[in-house]
């Protein structure tokens, strides 16, 4: 007699891709469209969720803005939502010495007017890694783990062939009107 079979949880593979300019500007879009990508995906904006995957993206694309330009060359952005996690690649162009991997990122003193973006990747990401990239460069993956991840997935009625809708709503409360009074 053999055991019944295991249930099998589905597996989701999503994948979004995008080339920025490495400039402030390209890093800042990098931010709004994961947002709106997440949005996409049934991960509402405002949620854990999405806002640690946003600091995380501001932050690595900051990184590849500042200290991975190469003249000439973009940085590029790519997301996977994979079972249970959502993963978050930014990847450079420049060679050179790499950053800190886990566990390597120096401690910041508080007059310090920089180094903080590794150490918030540290704190926020549940796995992340640095990783050499041919032609020259470098990948830097953070992985953020979605509690609850199976009725995220059920409950987003959202296709990944519409992932180009409208942006998430604004969450701040609408400002007050104000009226003249005779």
């Amino acid at each position: 007699m053999t055991a019944p079979p295991t249930p099998q949880h589905p597996v989701t593979v999503r994948v979004f891709t995008q080339r920025l300019s490495a400039t402030p500007r390209g890093a800042r879009l990098a931010r709004h469209l994961a947002l709106h990508q997440l949005h996409a995906w049934g991960i509402p904006h405002g949620t854990d969720a999405s806002d640690t995957v946003a600091v995380i993206v501001a932050e690595l694309a900051a990184n590849a803005v500042t200290h991975g330009r190469v003249p000439g060359r973009d940085f590029e952005l790519r997301l996977s939502l994979v079972t249970g996690s959502v993963r978050v690649e930014v990847t450079d162009t420049r060679s050179g010495p790499r950053p800190p991997g886990p566990g390597d990122v120096p401690a910041v003193r508080p007059l310090d007017e920089g180094g903080r973006g590794l150490v918030l990747v540290e704190a926020l990401a549940d796995r992340w890694e640095v990783l050499d990239r041919e032609p020259p460069g470098k990948t830097v993956r953070a992985e953020i783990d979605l509690p609850g991840w199976l009725s995220l997935v059920r409950r987003s009625s959202v296709s990944p062939s519409r992932s180009t809708t409208a942006p998430p709503p604004d969450p701040r409360p609408e400002p007050p009107t104000c009226r003249s009074v005779p």
